[in-house]
C-alpha cells in the first residue's frame, strides 16, 4: 500500500517568494518515493519554532487534518532538528520525515552503481548521526563487568550505536575512497589523449540526460551507450561519460551529471563531491535548464550556488534553454553563451554543437603537412583524429591540408611544409 502524507511548509517572514514552488517540488518528491499527498499545511512565521518547527495552533490544525485523512506520514519542506522530530512524532501519534530524509531515500532507490551506493549511504548515516536520540530501554546501560555483582556502568545504548555508525562511516569511505582513485587514474588518462571534455549541468529533470541521449543518437552511437533518462526528479545518479565523435573526426567527451535541487541535503552534496569532480575538470560546461518553468531563473540561480561551492570557477558555460516545444509564442534568438531547444524534439542539436565547436575547438588550425610513406601511420592518425580537408600522392610520400588541434600541429611541425 501507497504511505499516505501531510505536507507542512513555513515561509519565514514571508521571504520566500518561490514558496509555492519549493511546496510543488515537495510534492514532486512526494510522488518519486511512491508518496501519496492528501493535503497541505502551510503557514508564515517571523522564525520557525525550535520545538515544533510550527506553532502550536498549526499543530492541532495538522492533528486534526491527520485524522481526517488517515495520513500515516507528515512530510516537512526543511531539515528538522532531532528534537524537533521527536517532539512532533510525540504530538501527532504518526511518522514525521523532513525534506532531506525524503531526497535521501530517492537516492537510495535509485543509485544503482557501487560507486553512487556508497555515497548515498555516507550521507544518510551522517544525517543519522546526530538523531540518535534514544528514548526509553534505549538508554539503558549495557554491563561492563562479569556477572550482576561486577556490572560496571559501561556504555549507554546511544553510544554503542554512535560509534557502531561512525565505525560504518569509516569504512565506506574507505572503499569510496579506491573507487574515487579509480575515477581520477581514467581522468589522467583521459587528459593524455588531449580529448576535451564537455559536462553537462543543472537542475534536476532539466533534460541533461535527453541531451547526451540525443547526441549519440546523430552520431549514430549504439543504442546501448545511451543512458537512462525519464520525465521525473533524480533520473541520473551516476556520472556517465561518453565520445562524441563528428563526422569532421573533432571528438570530445560528453558528461551526464546528477541534478541539483533547492535545499539539497548538505551530505549529500559532501559525498557526491568525487562524482561532481568530473564537473570541476570540464573544458566546457552545458548548463541545461527547463524553460517551460516558471522558475527557471531561481533553478539557474541556485545551480551557480552549488556549483561555486563545489569550486567550479572559470570554466566557460553555454546555457541551454531546454524543453522550448512547452513554451508558447516567441522567445529570444540564439545569443553568443545561449541557446534555446528542444532534446526531446531533437530541435537546435546542430546549433548547440556549433556553439561547443566554437567553445572547445578554437584552438584548430589549417596547416599543410608532408609525410613520408615510411611513416604512412601518421596519415592514419591524422584521417582518425583530425578532419582532412585535401589528400594528395607524389612519389615520396603523402601531401595532407588538415584542420587539427595546436598541440598535434606542434607535435608534428617536422613534417609541416
Amino acid at each position: 500500500m501507497k504511505r499516505k502524507a501531510i505536507l507542512v511548509g513555513v515561509n519565514v517572514d514571508s521571504s520566500q517568494v518561490d514558496f509555492e514552488y519549493t511546496m510543488q517540488e515537495l510534492v514532486n518528491l512526494a510522488l518519486a518515493c511512491d508518496i501519496r499527498v492528501l493535503g497541505e499545511i502551510t503557514q508564515n512565521l517571523h522564525h520557525v519554532n525550535k520545538s515544533f518547527y510550527i506553532g502550536s495552533g498549526k499543530i492541532q490544525e495538522l492533528l486534526a487534518l491527520i485524522n481526517d485523512k488517515e495520513a500515516d506520514i507528515v512530510i516537512f519542506d526543511d531539515e528538522l532538528s532531532p528534537s524537533q522530530i521527536r517532539n512532533l512524532e510525540k504530538e501527532l501519534g504518526c511518522a514525521v520525515i523532513d525534506r532531506t530524509m525524503l531526497i535521501l531515500e530517492i537516492f537510495a532507490n535509485r543509485a544503482k552503481t557501487r560507486e553512487s551506493q556508497l555515497q548515498v549511504e555516507v550521507a544518510r548515516l551522517k544525517y543519522m548521526l546526530p538523531r540518535l536520540v534514544g528514548m526509553r530501554e534505549s538508554l539503558g546501560r549495557q554491563g561492563g563487568g562479569a556477572g550482576l555483582k561486577n556490572r560496571g556502568a559501561g556504555e549507554t545504548k546511544l553510544e554503542l550505536d554512535r560509534r557502531k555508525i561512525e565505525l560504518k562511516i569509516a569504512s565506506l569511505n574507505k572503499e569510496l575512497e579506491k573507487l574515487v582513485d579509480q575515477r581520477r587514474t581514467q581522468r589522467k588518462r583521459r587528459r593524455k589523449n588531449n580529448i576535451p571534455v564537455v559536462s553537462l549541468v543543472g537542475y534536476t529533470n532539466a533534460g541533461k540526460s535527453t541531451i547526451l541521449n540525443a547526441m549519440l543518437e546523430k552520431y549514430n552511437e549504439s543504442s546501448e551507450k545511451q543512458v537512462f533518462e525519464k520525465d521525473m526528479l533524480f533520473a541520473t545518479l551516476e556520472t556517465s561519460v561518453r565520445k562524441v565523435r563528428q563526422a569532421d573526426n573533432k571528438t570530445f567527451l560528453l558528461t551526464d551529471t546528477v541534478g541539483f535541487i533547492n535545499k539539497l541535503p548538505h551530505h549529500l552534496i559532501k559525498a557526491f563531491r568525487s562524482t561532481l569532480e568530473e564537473v570541476t575538470e570540464a573544458d566546457l560546461l552545458i548548463h541545461v535548464l527547463d524553460y517551460s518553468n516558471p522558475y527557471h531563473k531561481e533553478q539557474m540561480e541556485l545551480t551557480n550556488e552549488i556549483l561555486k561551492e563545489i569550486g567550479i570557477k572559470g570554466i566557460p558555460v553555454i546555457y541551454a534553454y531546454n524543453k522550448t516545444d512547452l513554451v508558447k509564442g516567441e522567445f529570444p534568438s540564439n545569443l553568443k553563451d545561449l541557446i534555446y531547444l528542444s532534446a526531446k524534439k531533437r530541435i537546435g542539436l546542430e546549433e548547440l554543437i556549433q556553439l561547443i565547436n566554437q567553445k572547445i575547438f578554437n584552438q584548430y588550425i589549417r596547416c599543410e603537412l608532408f609525410i613520408p610513406y615510411a611513416e604512412g601511420e601518421l596519415v592514419a592518425y591524422f584521417n582518425t583524429n583530425s578532419h582532412v580537408i585535401f589528400s594528395d600522392y607524389d612519389d615520396n610520400g603523402t601531401k595532407l591540408i588538415v584542420e587539427c588541434s595546436r598541440s598535434d600541429a606542434d607535435k608534428y611541425k617536422q613534417y609541416r611544409k
